[in-house]
């Protein structure tokens, strides 16, 4: 075998290359490869895109597919920044930033009026994505919020100001709402112009999603004009049952092109990636999980492009 000139990356694409690399191990290992190298760049939108990620329904790959979908993009390009809005933080954790009490965080941003560019932090390993975190604090913000006068918009304020200074190179802002639709999640919807659902291909996937559609209809009538359900994304995918596909097929006869044909099986690897303050997008890039939101975050980057 001989042994080329470079980087890592191209010495392990040369080995592969002339060894098998049509086996399934092989083939994880490329696209771990082409990830970690950033050979591809996703096409970046003509303009900002601002994309909340909601469903009041818990368990549903909510959190995990707002991280992993930031970093893919980050990784191929794209300027990011995630706003962690769920007192649980972790989105904060994922990314590997610090979130404890006293971080600068989200909370300082809605109700002190901080400048968000006080609470930004660059995340873990992904040079392109920053991150607003969240803290406990955070977890009475619902309450504190309601007296204030604009409660709605001091969401939208606050990212609309990054945006014009610091944050003016930002491709995408992706906020990651709580398993609620209380007023952190409005001030998301009243800060975004998009919104990607998640949806598990499970038993009542359908469930409560009225709920969450109407509250969209609501802020869209009376807040956000231009607020729109743009994606939806089905989440822990089992190609070994058949309520799989079926709960699949339904979710695209009710929300038809909405559905982004890339659909995220259920891994081990995205469960334990969260535990070592990763992605599964860097914790293990060649794994079905990441190698299925590095696709969905392609259809995204193309369906955006061309736009």
């Amino acid at each position: 075998m001989t042994t080329p000139d470079g980087n890592p990356a191209d010495r392990l694409r040369e080995h592969l290359r002339e060894s098998d690399a049509s086996t399934p191990i092989g083939e994880q290992a490329m696209a771990a490869v082409r990830i970690r190298s950033g050979a591809e760049t996703f096409p970046r939108p003509a303009q900002r895109r601002v994309i909340t990620v909601s469903n009041q329904k818990g368990g549903v790959g909510k959190t995990t597919s707002a991280v992993n979908l930031a970093v893919a993009l980050a990784m191929h390009g794209a300027e990011v920044l995630v706003v962690d809005l769920d007192p649980q933080g972790n989105a904060s954790t994922a990314l590997g930033v610090p979130h404890h009490t006293g971080t600068p965080d989200v909370y300082a941003v809605l109700i002190d009026s901080m400048p968000m560019a006080q609470a930004v932090q660059q995340a873990t390993d992904v040079p392109r994505l920053r991150v607003v975190p969240a803290t406990l604090d955070l977890a009475g913000a619902e309450l504190e919020l309601v007296p204030m006068v604009a409660r709605e918009y001091r969401l939208q304020r606050a990212v609309a100001a990054y945006c014009a200074a610091e944050g003016a190179d930002l491709d995408y802002v992706i906020i990651d709402c709580p398993p609620s639709l209380g007023l952190l999640t409005v001030n998301a919807m009243v800060a975004t112009s998009e919104v990607l659902i998640p949806i598990q291909c499970e038993y009542y996937a359908l469930e409560g999603l009225g709920q969450l559609l109407k509250t969209v209809e609501m802020v869209k009538a009376h807040l956000n004009p231009g607020l729109t359900v743009s994606t939806v994304l089905l989440t822990m995918y089992d190609g070994r049952t058949n309520l799989a596909d079926q709960v699949a097929d339904e979710v695209r006869g009710h929300f038809g092109d909405l559905v982004l044909t890339t659909m995220v099986p259920r891994s081990v690897r995205v469960s334990e990636a969260p535990g070592y303050g990763q992605s599964v997008v860097t914790y293990d890039p060649g794994s079905r999980g990441a190698l299925a939101y590095v696709d969905a975050a392609r259809e995204m980057a193309l369906k955006g492009a061309s736009a």
